[in-house]
C-alpha cells in the first residue's frame, strides 16, 4: 500500500484500513489528523488525501503530511488506529477548513457527547501562535455564552416583529397545539428554537411529528433558532417577509 506497508490476507482494503496504513507508512509517532481524524471521530466526511501528523513531515502518494510531534496529552487511538484526540482534531481542523465547517464539526462532536470545553481550552493553552487560536476561541465563548431562556427567546423575537412591523398572534392554539408565533390568514407559523429546549431526543421527535401534522393540513412552519436570531435578524425578517408576501400573492390568485 505504501513502502514497507502491506495489506496481507485480502483483496480490498476498508477506509479504517487506508488510515492505518496511512500512519504506519509515517513513521514512529504518527498519528491520524486533521481531516482524516475528523472523519474518523465521525465529525466530517472521510477524504482524500489522508492527513497524518508526523515529527518529520515527507510527502507520499496518497498521504498529506503535517510536520510536528503531536504530544501525548493530544494522542490517542480510535478503532486501533492512532489519532489525534477530538479537541485537538478540532484545533488542527480550523487551519484547513472554513469557519462554517468547523462550526459544523464542532456542533456534531458536542451532539455525539465526544467533546468537552476544558480539553479545547488546554489544547489552545498548548498551541500559542497558531493560526487555530482565534476560530477555536470563538467557539469556546458562544459555547459558554448565557442559555437564553424561553421568556427571552421570545422577548427577542417580539422585538424583531416590532422592528419589522410583523404582527403575529403569540403562544395560540393552532390545530390543538400551542406555537409560539402565527398568522393566521397566512397560515404561517413559527416556532422557536433554543438549543437547550430540543437537546433531548424525544423532545425533537416530537417536535417534528407535529411540524409534519401542520404541514400535511396547509400550514408552513418555520423554526427560527436562538443563534439566528441573534447573528442575523436582517435575514431573518426578510425570510418571514417573503413567506408572509407569498401567501398574500396565493390568495390574490385564489
Amino acid at each position: 500500500m505504501h513502502r514497507g506497508v502491506y495489506a496481507f490476507g485480502r483483496k480490498r482494503v476498508s477506509r479504517h484500513g487506508d488510515w492505518m496504513a496511512a500512519v504506519l507508512a509515517c513513521g514512529e509517532d504518527a498519528v491520524l489528523s486533521h481531516r482524516s481524524a475528523a472523519a474518523l471521530w465521525g465529525l466530517t466526511r472521510a477524504r482524500r488525501p489522508v492527513d497524518v501528523s508526523a515529527p518529520r513531515g515527507r510527502g507520499r502518494k496518497g498521504i498529506d503530511v503535517h510536520e510536528g510531534g503531536i504530544c501525548g496529552a493530544d494522542r490517542t487511538e480510535r478503532a486501533g488506529i492512532p489519532v489525534t484526540t477530538v479537541a485537538r482534531t478540532l484545533f488542527d481542523l480550523s487551519e484547513v477548513v472554513d469557519q462554517q465547517q468547523l462550526e459544523r464539526a464542532f456542533e456534531e462532536a458536542d451532539r455525539l457527547g465526544l467533546l468537552t470545553l476544558r480539553a479545547l481550552d488546554e489544547v489552545c493553552a498548548r498551541g500559542e501562535g497558531r493560526h487555530a487560536l482565534r476560530p477555536v476561541r470563538r467557539l469556546i465563548e458562544e459555547a459558554r455564552a448565557p442559555t437564553m431562556t424561553r421568556s427571552a427567546l421570545e422577548d427577542r423575537f417580539a422585538r424583531l416583529c416590532r422592528e419589522y412591523a410583523f404582527d403575529p398572534a403569540v403562544n395560540v392554539r393552532v390545530l390543538g397545539h400551542e406555537v409560539d408565533a402565527c398568522w393566521p390568514t397566512e397560515r404561517l407559523v413559527v416556532e422557536l428554537d433554543g438549543f437547550a429546549f430540543h437537546r433531548h431526543r424525544a423532545a425533537f421527535e416530537r417536535d417534528r411529528a407535529r411540524d409534519a401534522g401542520m404541514v400535511a393540513d396547509g400550514y408552513r412552519v418555520v423554526r427560527i433558532t436562538h443563534r439566528r436570531l441573534v447573528r442575523e435578524p436582517a435575514e431573518v425578517a426578510k425570510q418571514l417577509r417573503r413567506l408572509l408576501n407569498a401567501s398574500k400573492r396565493g390568495r390574490a390568485g385564489d
